[in-house]
């Protein structure tokens, strides 16, 4: 099989977990509250639908466009525009005829179920598969800084010792930390064995988005060329595999990172390449490509440069583990937005292509139920948004009446609704068109 279609059957799967369960967040409610649900589907049965079959008040079905899914609720405003119904007397059987509580909580049932998913999935993860962790020693080589962390005392070679006092094996992944969460300071080991406790500045999550020296540390590895790319500068200069690679415009180059570093920061109008090939020392000159590329692809000549250990939890060990696991990943997602309402953060936003690609290129649980629990939080996060046609527009619409003892006229809230529809298309064309643009233009 495919490397396209194992990540697309990941995604397939994991998406329709997540839909079947959000809408069963809201359909359990409304069952309990005595409110009629008329569909419930997975997919969107635009003009037909692949199967339905009604049981009861619900006709229960899989619509044939893969982009959600919903449940209908009976005298409820929602993407279905059914003025019809809205138009008729109220029923006691409908949305809009229960307490404002009630409709509240049924609002409400899909984004905690998203929630309540994601800490179970962390749980169970922990208590199945255990966590891989690393030591302060096991990044054999140290890590290479990038021009942005130079500034605050990092040099090449640093091992991470602590963050914020909390032990690099027990603290998450680093580059989280930087980007997402608020660092004061880091505790390095140097080359000579001395330890030293830098400061870090509040702001340094935006300053290596801006400058786009991220990751701002990577573990180094000696290597040597695995592949070099056809019709690109290194192979349109005649590089060879057999080289190896001493400097670049004079920078001696030992590690991978030395490269990245050299060609992302000594560039100008083009770079001196020296090789060592069959014993003759050559210079190449190249002109990199707009984003510092040359076009080569390097492996370690040390696998052993990262080394993971490897910590079981028992039951109870899990679900707190995986409560804290669940709470920083929200936090950290909800951190995410000072970037992503910027002009280049705005460019990085992906679609359905974008998520298709986290998933692993073979099919494995561990990493499947992963990112299938992320998702999950993200699905929960995305939909308490306070936008018209999501949870958290409902949910807005209905605080207002609860506070104010005033219900939003039924011609009001059909409005709002389609101007949160159009917003919604906007957004799912707007992310979808920057996979395609990538996928064209690189």
């Amino acid at each position: 099989m495919s490397v396209f279609l194992i990540k697309a059957a990941q995604l397939l799967l994991s998406l329709s977990i997540l839909v079947v369960l959000h809408e069963l967040g809201h359909f359990i409610p409304a069952k309990i509250f005595k409110t009629r649900v008329e569909k419930f589907y997975l997919f969107f049965d635009v003009k037909f639908s692949l199967f339905k079959k009604k049981i009861g008040d619900t006709v229960y079905g899989i619509g044939w466009l893969p982009l959600g899914g919903y449940v209908k609720i009976a005298g409820m405003i929602d993407e279905s525009m059914d003025t019809e119904q809205m138009a008729k007397e109220p029923q006691p059987w409908e949305f809009r005829s229960k307490p404002a509580w009630q409709r509240l909580i049924i609002m409400l049932g899909g984004v905690i179920v998203n929630f309540l998913l994601g800490f179970f999935i962390y749980m169970m993860i922990l208590f199945v598969w255990g966590e891989d962790y690393q030591n302060t020693d096991d990044i054999k080589y140290g890590y290479g800084v990038t021009k942005t962390m130079e500034q605050y005392g990092f040099k090449d070679g640093d091992k991470i010792v602590s963050i914020n006092n909390i032990p690099f094996a027990e603290a998450d992944n680093l580059s989280t930390y930087l980007m997402f969460r608020t660092v004061d300071n880091i505790e390095v080991k140097r080359i000579d064995g001395s330890v030293e406790t830098l400061k870090v500045p509040e702001d340094i999550g935006t300053q290596l988005f801006e400058s786009g020296d991220i990751p701002a540390l990577t573990p180094r590895f000696p290597f040597k060329l695995d592949s070099i790319v056809p019709d690109y500068p290194a192979a349109k200069a005649g590089l060879l595999l057999t080289d190896k690679i001493l400097s670049i415009n004079g920078k001696e180059i030992n590690y991978y990172s030395d490269l990245t570093y050299a060609l992302k920061n000594n560039v100008k109008e083009g770079i001196n390449l020296t090789v060592k090939r069959d014993s003759v020392i050559k210079t190449l000159s190249i002109t990199p490509t707009e984003d510092n590329k040359i076009g080569i692809l390097p492996i370690p000549t040390d696998e052993s440069y990262v080394k993971y250990q490897h910590r079981d939890y028992s039951f109870g060990e899990s679900i707190s583990s995986g409560l804290s696991v669940g709470y920083w990943s929200i936090k950290d997602y909800l951190a995410q937005f000072k970037y992503i309402f910027t002009k280049k953060g705005a460019s990085q936003i992906g679609g359905f292509a974008a998520i298709g690609k986290m998933f692993p290129s073979t099919w494995n649980w561990a990493a499947f139920w992963q990112l299938t629990a992320f998702l999950s939080i993200m699905l929960g996060v995305l939909n308490l948004l306070p936008i018209p046609a999501l949870d958290g527009g409902h949910v807005m619409f209905l605080l207002y009446e609860m506070v104010s003892g005033r219900k939003p006229g039924d011609k009001f809230m059909e409005y709002a609704q389609m101007v949160g529809f159009f917003i919604l298309i906007a957004l799912v064309l707007f992310a979808n068109g920057n996979d395609i643009y990538k996928a064209i233009f690189g």
